[in-house]
């Protein structure tokens, strides 16, 4: 049985890509209307299943772990946000793990991608942001703006709420930054990012919250100790994909 939490809780991080037509089935209201009502039912759980990035982690985790449901709250939150639940994937098992479901899709990157398995990467969406996906690959031949513009929208960011303007929030975050030969978090700056939708919305910001961004939308208002975690996940993605040392050997 499908855990509701596990499910609302997946519909709020992958509404924003699934609206830009990025990933999964083309249903991007359901997510939203689910998941500003706080109403889960099987579509919402058979929509989750259709994020082929996604998915794959959820099932990785819950068995690392023992948990039946993919979409158990834990397991969801650990994917896009971070939790304890990370620490039981063994970094063998995430290397098999991208071996097996994305080896069509890293190519020519799969030894930088088994190195920052090796250099502690976790199953988080940052890993698969930053690693799997060819973007990084693309900064490293030179080519900037567009492969960091999306890697900075499609990572889940830690923001802070400075104030809030009709559909929009204004928020302090730290950008990602390439320096030429690696990826890092740069001085906190301010944007301008939407919360609601034609009304509605996952939550409702005020000044001074701690929230959660996917492609610039507002998912979730987060504690003080979800918003250290994702900042502590994520610094620690950075670090693992700026490893360079070859470990991928000893993971095969």
């Amino acid at each position: 049985m499908t855990d509701p939490a596990g499910a609302l809780l997946f519909a709020r991080y992958a509404y924003p890509p699934n609206a830009l037509g990025l990933c999964g089935a083309d249903s991007p209201r359901l997510l939203l209307e689910h998941g500003a009502a706080g109403e889960a039912d099987e579509g919402l759980a058979e929509q989750a299943r259709t994020f082929d990035g996604a998915w794959p982690y959820l099932t990785l985790i819950a068995g690392a772990n023992g948990i039946a449901d993919p979409l158990d709250r834990r397991v969801v939150e650990a994917y896009w946000v971070g939790n304890r639940l990370l620490e039981q994937v063994d970094a063998r098992a995430l290397a098999r793990h991208v071996e097996d479901r994305f080896a069509g899709r890293i190519g020519r990157a799969r030894e930088h991608v088994f190195d920052a398995v090796g250099a502690g990467a976790v199953a988080h969406h940052c890993f698969h942001v930053f690693a799997v996906y060819p973007w990084l690959g693309l900064l490293r031949t030179g080519v900037v703006e567009e492969p960091l513009h999306v890697l900075d929208s499609c990572r889940i960011t830690p923001a802070v709420v400075r104030y809030v303007d009709g559909e929009h929030a204004g928020v302090l975050l730290q950008p990602l930054r390439w320096d030429g030969a690696a990826l890092r978090l740069g001085a906190a700056e301010e944007r301008r990012v939407r919360w609601s939708d034609e009304g509605l919305s996952f939550a409702a910001p005020e000044p001074g919250d701690r929230v959660a961004l996917h492609w610039g939308f507002v998912c979730d208002v987060l504690t003080d100790g979800a918003a250290q975690m994702l900042g502590r996940v994520t610094r620690r993605s950075l670090r693992a994909v700026n490893a360079r040392a070859s470990v991928a050997a000893a993971l095969l």
